[in-house]
């Protein structure tokens, strides 16, 4: 059986916003708690290049395939699993606008693969805490960027 952990939240910024703060990859180190540093060009694919805060002592290098891109709706990595499907993993993220000024953001992880279970049994708390918290870190910098440019688009 897969481990699994999703999070829904509704962002007040426009999905243009949010899908702008997924993508500044090389912004991530300002405002992401659990994945501080990550590369890639994005395209279906490629490799992205993460540094991950599993840990608070450590940040684990990790890379994955895109695997899934439709610019402003949806971005999705992940590993495969290898001959040997040790590890399969996938995370998505995904946006719907609510209206010109809102959106609904969704973070999707998914894992599984024969030493899935091992994973879970020892990091499972852990990553549980990292997405959540990446989740409302999203949230956070979407509504901080769009407070900062009201003003702009008012004048």
């Amino acid at each position: 059986m897969p481990f699994v952990i999703d999070h829904v939240i509704e962002i007040d910024a426009p999905a243009s916003v949010v899908w702008e703060v997924i993508t500044d990859l090389r912004a991530y180190g300002e405002w992401n708690p659990f994945v501080v540093g990550c590369r890639s060009t994005l395209g279906v694919g490629a490799p992205i290049a993460m540094q991950v805060r599993v840990f608070p002592w450590f940040a684990q290098p990790q890379t994955e395939t895109v695997l899934d891109h439709i610019p402003g709706e949806k971005l999705c990595y992940g590993v495969e699993g290898g001959a040997v499907g040790a590890i399969v993993s996938r995370r998505c993220h995904e946006l719907q606008p609510l209206g010109r000024e809102r959106s609904r953001y969704q973070s999707h992880f998914e894992l599984s693969g024969w030493m899935g279970g091992v994973v879970r049994l020892l990091l499972g708390g852990r990553l549980r805490h990292g997405f959540e918290a990446m989740s409302f870190a999203i949230q956070r910098r979407a509504e901080d960027l769009r407070a900062r440019r009201e003003p702009e688009s008012r004048a």
